[in-house]
């Protein structure tokens, strides 16, 4: 009998984001929902979809009905609530559903890009220097210039635009208004490193491994900053559109790549992830990484997972993941 598969994902629903021009990322869920779907169809699995919408009472009932074998879970949290993602993982952990990637307390802890900092300081791996600020606390800044300004807890590249890396206090302070206002009230302010870009895609639970390593190359012109900005990622008349370039496999020398993947991996099972994740770090002056954040459950919609970078098809991959659902290793 066929394996009966759900894919569960939040409906991108008029939200905050909307009205911020921001609402391209959520409505991205559908793609990775087409392609999930595709993938698992032609494979003779059973697949039936559920789309999830506020409130949460109604999200638990929701699950609680679901006569499925394993959850595929695609959703990223409700657009302007990026804290229940975890919340809704928990509701499957409570429920007792067998369900894909990680687990509500890596989810939660990984969308706090903070206390994400501060275990990666704690462990000895190396990340860039940072402080949280607040408009009322930004004369206490004591980094180097240049610095990046983003939200504490957001994903999808949301708040990051041309404007986000600053270089003299009244951009500092313009910045760190404009995201506490926008995205919760704390500022994560990094010292801006201007080497590569790099992501280390991982799969496994208790014995992790790496699928492909991928870049993001810059063509931008010099009066820009050489930052991957929510127009890189989702507004096609953006110039980051059009002069950002993800690459996979990225082209690196064998030392590079075991630190890369040694690096990334200790990350992995630092935070607990279990299923598959991304690790995206940035290379320092000296060409050495520094890790930027993790995602667990990253965006899986074809083309962000490259059948060339990993020697898989994209069914094997989205198969693999459904295993590790049930697999302990």
């Amino acid at each position: 009998m066929a394996l009966r598969v759900a894919l569960v994902y939040n409906d991108p629903i008029p939200d905050r984001y909307s009205q911020m021009g921001e609402a391209a990322a959520v409505a991205d869920v559908l793609d990775a929902v087409k392609a999930v779907d595709a993938a698992l169809t032609s494979q003779g699995y059973s697949v039936t979809k559920l789309s999830l919408v506020p409130p949460l009472n109604e999200v638990r009932a929701a699950l609680s009905r679901l006569d499925v074998d394993v959850i595929f879970n695609l959703f990223e949290g409700f657009a302007g609530q990026p804290e229940t993602e975890a919340m809704v993982a928990g509701m499957m952990m409570v429920l007792g559903k067998t369900f894909t990637g990680s687990e509500a307390p890596t989810l939660a802890l990984a969308l706090d890009k903070a206390k994400t900092k501060e275990l990666l300081v704690a462990a000895g791996l190396p990340t860039p220097r940072y402080q949280v600020l607040r408009p009322e606390n930004v004369d206490s800044f004591m980094l180097s210039y240049p610095c990046i300004v983003k939200p504490v807890a957001e994903d999808a590249s949301h708040g990051l635009t041309q404007d986000s890396v600053v270089h003299n206090p009244a951009s500092l302070a313009q910045q760190v208004e404009k995201i506490c206002t926008n995205y919760g009230g704390r500022a994560l302010v990094e010292e801006f490193l201007d080497g590569r870009q790099i992501s280390v895609t991982i799969l496994g639970n208790r014995k992790p491994y790496v699928l492909f390593i991928s870049e993001i190359v810059f063509s931008l012109p010099p009066e820009l900053p050489r930052i991957f900005t929510f127009g890189a990622k989702w507004l096609a008349d953006d110039i980051y559109y059009d002069r950002t370039t993800p690459i996979c496999p990225a082209v690196v020398d064998e030392e590079l790549r075991v630190q890369l993947s040694d690096m990334s991996i200790a990350t992995y099972k630092l935070l607990g992830c279990r299923g598959y994740a991304r690790v995206d770090l940035r290379l320092d002056a000296r060409g050495y990484p520094n890790i930027l954040e993790v995602n667990p459950n990253p965006d899986i919609a074809i083309p962000s997972w490259s059948e060339e970078g990993s020697g898989l098809l994209y069914h094997q991959i989205v198969e693999r993941i459904v295993k590790l659902a049930f697999d302990g290793e």
